[in-house]
């Protein structure tokens, strides 16, 4: 977890000023994302993030804070068995409270404001380091599954489970990749932080590294990749991650932090604002906006920017066209369809044949004799024989009387004797045990 300075308070109740400026946020550390994409404007069109729901994947979030009151839905808690609106991060920076924040906050300490005021957020709490719950089972793919069940568009996750070659078969697990493709079959977009290992240890973590998600590293103010921000092929997109202002899960308190985790949280923001300008796109579709409108793009993608860097003024106005390219799920929709196929039920099996006997026929009793040529010469030719035998048997008799017949001697047949059982034959070797490795503990990307 890489937290500026683990996270730096900025004392908004000691008498520090917002900016004198449009720019919300405090002066060391404006929200200066809303000049460069031009937010206000954006508002006053009506792109707010009305009527999109944002399933948050993290910590839980302190739904009780003035800012964030109203705005925060009855979610569930994997880890604890709440509603998610209790922020379970043992440190007071509390990364669920502070990613709910940066999206709908609205203005208050320090005049930290949320990029899209009118979305509402779906709070999933699960086990993360650095939480009441640290240790109990990973439920990350319980919580992808939770959100798209209970209607929601977009899933942010600003997490990570590191992965190794050493020990795992596949970059994503099993049962996280099949709860994405659950969301994605269920019309939700998909955001995850790319991770905060770069620029040299670049590790791969779960689940930006799933196919089917937006996953997002970090630039700051000037466009610059972060260098913290994970440089990995699977890489999307980059957005504003480097010196972002939050609030604390504790009221009052406020945060200047920096990571991937408030880049995705900004990436799922905006993706809301798109969605809420133009409700007759699906997931695909605002995927496609979100790709197709980047600064800078990069072709082929590079490992330190992914496609781009993410613009939410041409992501909102811009005319893309339908048949935009969409690099997430053009990558994904072969693996999701073959996924479909293998789990459809197979051809009913063919019934087995019916028994049906053959007619046994009708006759007329009494319409025919039973005396018929073939009849009679049968009772000839079997009297005839009779009376052959009987002549040479009387034959037989007057020669010398009766002679008796003796079986010849023959060979022995003695049973054979039934072998003994044996006993089966024992393994050299025992069976190796079953391989284990313990879960992974997943941390927030601050």
């Amino acid at each position: 977890m890489r937290r500026a300075a683990a996270a730096v308070v900025l004392a908004g109740l000691l008498g520090w000023a917002a900016p004198a400026a449009a720019t919300p946020g405090p002066s060391d550390a404006p929200e200066y994302w809303f000049d460069s994409w031009r937010v206000p404007s954006l508002w006053q069109s009506g792109a707010r993030g009305q009527g999109v729901t944002i399933a948050e994947i993290d910590t839980g979030v302190n739904a009780q804070l003035a800012e964030l009151r109203g705005r925060i839905l009855t979610g569930t808690d994997l880890g604890a068995h709440g509603n998610g609106q209790v922020d379970r991060q043992v440190d007071t920076f509390g990364h669920g409270t502070a990613m709910a924040s940066i999206m709908v906050g609205r203005p208050g300490v320090l005049d930290i404001t949320g990029l899209a005021p009118a979305a509402k957020i779906l709070p999933i709490a699960v086990p993360l380091g650095g939480t009441t719950t640290e240790g109990k089972p990973d439920q990350v793919p319980q919580a992808i599954r939770y959100a798209a069940a209970h209607g929601a568009q977009i899933i942010s996750m600003s997490l990570g489970g590191k992965r190794s070659a050493s020990e795992d078969t596949e970059p994503c697990p099993d049962d996280e990749q099949a709860a994405i493709y659950d969301a994605l079959r269920k019309g939700a977009l998909v955001v995850a932080s790319v991770g905060n290992t770069g620029p040299t240890k670049n590790t791969i973590e779960d689940p930006g590294v799933c196919l089917g998600v937006i996953s997002v590293g970090a630039v700051d103010e000037n466009g610059q990749v972060a260098s913290f921000s994970g440089r990995d092929p699977y890489l999307t997109l980059v957005a504003p991650g480097v010196n972002i202002p939050s609030l604390g899960r504790v009221a009052g308190q406020a945060f200047a932090g920096e990571g991937t985790s408030q880049a995705a949280a900004i990436t799922s923001a905006v993706a809301a604002l798109v969605w809420s300008a133009h409700p007759d796109l699906d997931a695909a579709g605002v995927a496609a906006r979100l790709t197709a409108t980047l600064d800078d793009p990069q072709q082929p993608p590079s490992v330190d920017y992914g496609y781009g860097t993410l613009n939410a003024y041409r992501a909102v106005t811009a005319d893309v066209p339908a048949d935009a390219p969409n690099p997430v799920y053009d990558a994904v929709d072969p693996f999701l369809d073959r996924a479909d196929a293998l789990s459809r039920p197979g051809p009913p099996a063919p019934s087995p044949a019916g028994s049906h006997p053959m007619p046994v026929g009708s006759y007329d009793v009494g319409s025919r004799t039973w005396l018929t040529t073939q009849v009679a010469l049968g009772i000839g030719l079997g009297a005839a024989g009779l009376l052959l035998v009987c002549g040479f048997g009387w034959a037989g008799l007057r020669a010398g009387g009766a002679v008796a017949y003796r079986p010849r001697p023959g060979p022995v047949h003695r049973p054979r004797p039934t072998p003994r059982p044996r006993p089966p034959a024992t393994r050299t070797r025992p069976q190796p045990p079953p391989r284990r490795r313990p879960v992974p503990t997943r941390a927030p990307l601050d």
